[in-house]
Formats: C-alpha cells, sequence, structure tokens
C-alpha cells in the first residue's frame, strides 16, 4: 500500500506561519531529522537481531509520524487506545496490538474493528476477561485474538509464570473461542533505572521471564508464537534476546528527560520541545515568566525521584541550545517560571519581554498530548515544513 506524505501546513487546526518567531505560543514543536534519526536508531538495531519491532504509537499519535517509522507501506503497531486504532485503521494500518487491559465495553469496540478486518490483538489476565472477550467476538461473528499479560517486575499488571492462574486463564481462553496470539510483558521498573548495568539487567528479566511464560503455556500443550516485550530503555540495553519475537517501544521516537535522566539518550536526541514567549520578569526574584504552563507542558515531574531534577523542562533559546541550568521552576496552568537550577551558579539569562524559548519536556508522551498538532522543523532552521495533526482521546 503506498503512503503519500502530508508536508503540508493544515491551517484547519492552527493558523499556518513560516517561522518560529511568527508562531503563536505555546506551540508543540517536532525536529524531524532527530525523529528519523532516533527511528533509523532502534529500528537497526532490533534488524540487527532478528526481531520485530513493533512501535508503540502513544507517543507519536500521528500518521505523519507512524509514515517515518514505515516509509513504504504499514507495518505492525502497539496502539494505548482504541480511538488510535480506528485512526490507524482508516489510514491503512492492519496489524495492531492494543496493549491495555481490556472493559466490556473496549472488547465490544475491538471486535468492531477485527469485523472490519483489522488484525486487532487485545490484552487480558483473568478468565473473567477471556470469558467477557469470547461473547464480544461471538457477537461480532469473529473469532478474537489476545495476549496474556505477563507480570515480569511487580510494576502494573499480569500474571507471573509460576502463577497457577496462567494456565487457567489459557484454558479460559480456548473455551471461550479466544485465540491465544502469545504472552506480553512490559519491564515499567527500567523507567526508575539510571545505571547501565542495572538497564541491561532489566532487559534480561524481562526477556526471561517473559520466555519463562511461554515455556509454561508450551508445556501445558497451548500454542504461542509471539513473546513481546518492551520498554524504550530496556531495547536500547538489551544484550540477549534469545527466545523473544518482538519489541515494543514508543518514547523512542522523541526522547525526553526522563529517558535522559535513565541514561538512554542525550539532550541532541530529543526531538519534541515547546514554544514559549517570555510575558514578564522578576528579577528580585530571580524570575522570568513565559506563557507555557502545565497545559503547555503537562503535570508530569518526573525527573524529580531522578539524580537531576528538571522541574516542568529544561530551557533552550530558539535554536535549541541549551541555557545552563535553567528549568521551568514552577508551573501554573497558563505561566511557567523560569529559574536558575538550585545549587547552581549559573546567573540568569538576560530574556526581554518578547523572547521566544523552547522547552524540552519531562515525558514526552504526556507533553505531546496537551497538543493538537505538530509544528515540523528540521535541525538548525526556523522554518516551519509541515503541522501534522495528532490523534486524541480515548
Amino acid at each position: 500500500m503506498e503512503m503519500q506524505g502530508t508536508d503540508i501546513p493544515n491551517a484547519g487546526l492552527g493558523e499556518a506561519t513560516e517561522t518560529l518567531g511568527a508562531l503563536a505560543t505555546p506551540a508543540l514543536l517536532l525536529d524531524k531529522d532527530r525523529l528519523d534519526r532516533n527511528l533509523t536508531r532502534l529500528s537497526s538495531r532490533m534488524a540487527a537481531r532478528g526481531v520485530v519491532l513493533r512501535p508503540h504509537m502513544k507517543t507519536g499519535k500521528s500518521i505523519d509520524v507512524a509514515r517515518r517509522a514505515y516509509r513504504s507501506e504499514p507495518g505492525p503497531i502497539t496502539v494505548s487506545t482504541l480511538a488510535e486504532a480506528e485512526y490507524f485503521a482508516r489510514h491503512g494500518f492492519r496489524d495492531m496490538t492494543y496493549a491495555v487491559g481490556l472493559a466490556a465495553h473496549t472488547a465490544e469496540r475491538a471486535m468492531r474493528l477485527r469485523k472490519a478486518g483489522i488484525d486487532l490483538k487485545v490484552l487480558l489476565d483473568s478468565p473473567e476477561q477471556a470469558t467477557m472477550l469470547g461473547a464480544a467476538g461471538r457477537a461480532a461473528g469473529v473469532t478474537p485474538s489476545a495476549f496474556i499479560e505477563i507480570d515480569c517486575d511487580g510494576h502494573r499488571g499480569g500474571l507471573t509464570p509460576a502463577d497457577p492462574k496462567l494456565i487457567v486463564v489459557a484454558a479460559a481462553m480456548v473455551e471461550a473461542g479466544v485465540r491465544l496470539a502469545g504472552i506480553l510483558a512490559h519491564a515499567g521498573e527500567s523507567y526508575g533505572l539510571c545505571a547501565p548495568e542495572a538497564l541491561v539487567a532489566a532487559a534480561e528479566n524481562e526477556r526471561a521471564v517473559a520466555v519463562a511464560a511461554a515455556t509454561t503455556l508450551r508445556a501445558a500443550g497451548h500454542e504461542c508464537p509471539v513473546v513481546s516485550v518492551g520498554s524504550t530503555p530496556t531495547a536500547q540495553f538489551a544484550e540477549d534476546l534469545t527466545g523473544v519475537t518482538e519489541i515494543r517501544a514508543g518514547v523512542y521516537m522523541f526522547f525526553d528527560l526522563v529517558m535522559l535522566g535513565v541514561g538512554v539518550c542525550t539532550t541532541d536526541d530529543i526531538a519534541i520541545s515547546v514554544l514559549a514567549t517570555v510575558i514578564g520578569t522578576k528579577p528580585e526574584k530571580g524570575w522570568i515568566l513565559v506563557d507555557a504552563g502545565w497545559m503547555a507542558l503537562s503535570r508530569d515531574r518526573g525527573t524529580a525521584a531522578q539524580q537531576v531534577d528538571q522541574g516542568y523542562g529544561l530551557v533552550c533559546d530558539l535554536s535549541g541550545k541549551i541555557y545552563p541550568d535553567l528549568i521551568v521552576a514552577q508551573a501554573s496552568q497558563e505561566h511557567g517560571i523560569l529559574a536558575i537550577r538550585s545549587g547552581s551558579a549559573e546567573a540568569l539569562p538576560d530574556l526581554p519581554i518578547g523572547t521566544k524559548i523552547r522547552i524540552l519536556p519531562n515525558h514526552a508522551c504526556a507533553t505531546a498530548s496537551q497538543h493538537e498538532l505538530y509544528n515540523v522543523v528540521s535541525a538548525g532552521s526556523d522554518t516551519i515544513e509541515a503541522q501534522w495533526p495528532r490523534i486524541r482521546g480515548w
């Protein structure tokens, strides 16, 4: 299926402008050169290991971003909402995993997508969900396909390989007429790590637990064709992927300050930023006020627990050059307060009212979700080359 580009500013979602200096703020920027580099790096890493990469579109949420990952035709993706699944289905994607546990209403909606010819796999970890999914499949006249969620680190949902319930769930799926797609694990613990050896260990634990669960199911007579694991940190640090058939990762497309703190990227890899304008100064307090608060940046404070607290974001000039130790120290709904990081000897830069700055986000997914579109730029250029709409909602 041929995919067409859409590098045309979309004035319907925001007034099209030619340069960053003319763009109304706050606004979300996407450096497409960094995006492409990030996509290529992980794709090449997985290809060299013979493992399928199933990008998680929870971060990008845009067909234009997906088209950078798949230049010729749609490939396998992961989604975090059924709105994403429906959106990407309209744009030609057919192989998707909905990586959130099922409720009755989502099961019914997911089966409508399967009825439409979409190979949508869902996620469950209980006999009750298997029964519910089977009923939704029968009502829609389709055979559901589901992964059993595996808990590899106590981070969220799922079953351990040693839990007797694992075989019970698989048997319930057979009884309900649900096809077992395989098992799915996510090493959520990796987001709280920062040492390379700890990340390597987390990746190996994720792999070993997932493979053990698949082995248990196969020994009980159940086919388990797919062993799906993944997070951006473990995808970057995994040394051995024996027994794994696919990797899922999402934030690697954009990266962010949390990933910087984990140690999987540099600031030069962070592809998105929020454009803001200086709207006031309080030099007696060491403050610079900008028009980007938590409505533009999100409330995410994921770096607060890391070795370097980045406040609500790290501040750069219009070209993307970082102001040393200048962070968004406080945020209210529509105001951000810039200040020098506590303990730093750096001086507050002179940023007159009207100056435009860029803010690197703590959590790319959360920040992007505050905006309707990406204003696309190339490295070193202030020209807005396109506006790429994003899908929102559930």
